[in-house]
């Protein structure tokens, strides 16, 4: 972030990160909803067919974490701005798990629709729970920090 004066604080540097990571966020992940829908009003087979109920499960999953992950980096963010209080300290590595959770919990779901056996998601679906840890982690902190 080299166009951030040096002078300003930290909890602008990251509420704005945040809330722009939030809306792309948003932007992507209700994205892959409307195409799910496409997906449901055309009757795409390898989407709607019932041998696929697990890609339908494993996308559906994707699109809402992802979904509520934007609203949450949009919430973080604002929250930064609004209680400047805040322990300064964990900001930094909030940032960091919240994101990683933003990618690992809903690309979890997402790659575990990619290919599945026997009504099983994929291999994918194993970094999720690592997602799902780093958002626990990344709650905890900032609840601990306000």
């Amino acid at each position: 972030m080299s166009h951030v004066p040096k002078h300003t604080p930290i909890q602008v540097v990251f509420a704005s990160r945040h809330i722009r990571f939030g809306w792309w966020s948003l932007l992507v992940f209700l994205t892959l909803g409307l195409v799910l829908e496409v997906f449901h009003g055309f009757k795409i087979g390898f989407y709607l067919d019932v041998s696929n109920a697990t890609r339908r499960l494993m996308w559906t999953l994707t699109h809402a974490h992802g979904a509520l992950l934007g609203i949450i980096h949009i919430v973080f963010g604002l929250s930064l701005r609004a209680t400047p209080e805040m322990n300064k300290s964990n900001i930094p590595l909030v940032s960091i798990t919240l994101i990683g959770a933003s990618v690992l919990l809903p690309g979890g779901f997402f790659l575990g629709g990619i290919s599945f056996y026997a009504g099983d998601p994929g291999v994918g679906i194993a970094i999720a729970p690592l997602g799902a840890a780093l958002l626990l982690v990344a709650v905890f902190l900032t609840a601990r920090a306000n």
